[in-house]
């Protein structure tokens, strides 16, 4: 994946904007208001992608035991946040499962008003 599929493939989930609420580098996706991805532009540059996701917090844990390229969240909750290092051991398809993982745990979290109102826009 490079960072044109990431960025296509997030805007295309409905609901979902981009922001640069920290920096000029660090990309960040949210639904409804919520963050469930984040990027350095930088890194992704230099040829080290990775993206910080929102994960499960038991899930967290296996998949930190099972993968190389997933760590504890960079800069984030290390019980809720994972960091994937995008060329590493982590296949395309499971990428693509936990960046949908991450999306489906912020979209659940918002209140029923916002997820209708997304839903229905």
């Amino acid at each position: 994946m490079n960072i044109q599929q990431l960025y296509e493939f997030c805007l295309s989930k409905k609901g979902v904007t981009e922001h640069f609420p920290f920096d000029e580098d660090t990309l960040v996706f949210k639904v409804g208001g919520k963050m469930f991805c984040l990027a350095s532009l930088k890194e992704w540059e230099k040829g080290n992608p990775s993206l910080n996701l929102k994960c499960n917090p038991d899930r967290a844990i296996e998949l930190r035991e099972q993968y190389e390229a997933v760590k504890p969240g960079w800069h984030m909750s290390k019980v809720h946040w994972n960091t994937v290092s995008v060329n590493g051991d982590v296949s395309q398809k499971l990428l693509i499962e936990l960046i949908n993982h991450s999306y489906e745990l912020v979209f659940n979290g918002l209140t029923k008003k916002i997820q209708e109102e997304i839903l229905h826009s």
